[in-house]
């Protein structure tokens, strides 16, 4: 009996000693603005990021849908709930200011993949949006030495990264025979994104490229030119590294595509959050913008970066 209830007692102290160490871990999390595998990237950084601060517990959190007020809501809660550091990427940063400053006043607030500059964010970490859009124009030029019309796709139009990688393409372009004659937006649906490009095509059958400024736009613009028998007839430029974008540069059938580097987000932004938190904010410049360069991926480079995405992904 005596051993039994030492047993016990030893069981009890055990889990009362694990529970309190786990009410001791700060709570960091990473907020996207929409369901989309390009997630899946940042998310592996930030389990990698996870192993290396045992003191903090890292969570991954997807809005069920693409909509300021839907994530506002999931920010609001891990507030409630005491969350220590929050990273966002804010789905519409311009009406989402007010909201974002209030989380800010209770929690640590880093931005990542679309700023919100005008809140009271203390760091955003991400790609250089405009930069990004410069690199897809000189593809577009590039695809077009005659010139022609060109119509994109993005998920969220009031986005920062969907506004600057517009800009930096019709920067690119400007005073060239290439146009961008058109950006249709879908709020993160994907049927609706597939639907977008099946409606330019019959409204433009003679367009001469077709832009997928998220990671989704250009699977979505691949299967529609496939399905059609269109593939190779008109060019595809896109982003990000979805294995159907890819596969069609590997092939040829998409000119090229300019990627990030989602898993340092994840990565580099939980570990600077958890030392921020420690009074370390070395890592944060004066502006508050850590820029984590994109590259672009055609054919003379697409296997091996393929092969980095493998070992990245753990495939």
């Amino acid at each position: 009996m005596k051993r039994l209830f030492f047993a016990g007692l030893t069981a009890a102290l055990a889990l009362a000693v694990g529970s309190a160490q786990a009410a001791d871990k700060k709570t960091l999390a990473f907020v996207v603005n929409g369901a989309s595998d390009f997630w899946k990237i940042a998310e592996a950084g930030v389990k990698k990021a996870q192993g290396e601060l045992p003191n903090y517990d890292l969570q991954f959190k997807y809005p069920e849908q693409a909509a300021p007020a839907v994530q506002q809501r999931v920010l609001d809660d891990l507030v409630a709930a005491g969350v220590a550091g929050i990273m966002v990427s804010a789905v519409d940063p311009k009406n989402q200011t007010e909201g974002l400053n209030k989380v800010a006043e209770q929690t640590l607030l880093f931005t990542t993949d679309s700023d919100a500059p005008k809140s009271k964010r203390v760091a955003y970490i991400g790609s250089s949006n405009t930069d990004l859009g410069k690199e897809a124009g000189k593809l577009m030029l590039k695809a077009l030495p005659d010139g022609g019309k060109c119509v994109g796709f993005v998920g969220l139009l009031g986005a920062d990264n969907a506004r600057e990688r517009i800009e930096g393409v019709k920067e690119t372009i400007k005073g060239s025979k290439v146009e961008l004659v058109d950006v249709r937006g879908d709020e993160i649906d994907q049927t609706r994104a597939k639907r977008n490009v099946e409606d330019i095509l019959a409204a433009n059958p003679n367009v001469s490229c077709l832009v997928g400024f998220y990671s989704y736009n250009t699977p979505r613009i691949y299967e529609v030119l496939k399905e059609a028998g269109k593939l190779g007839q008109i060019k595809i430029i896109g982003f990000d590294e979805d294995p159907i974008t890819l596969g069609g540069v590997k092939e040829g059938s998409i000119v090229g595509t300019v990627v990030q580097q989602p898993f340092e987000w994840g990565y580099q932004g939980m570990k600077l959050m958890a030392k921020a938190l420690e009074g370390d904010k070395s890592g944060i410049p004066a502006n508050g913008i850590i820029i984590v360069p994109g590259k672009v991926i055609d054919q003379s480079n697409v296997t091996d970066f393929m092969a980095q995405m493998k070992q990245i992904m753990g495939k």
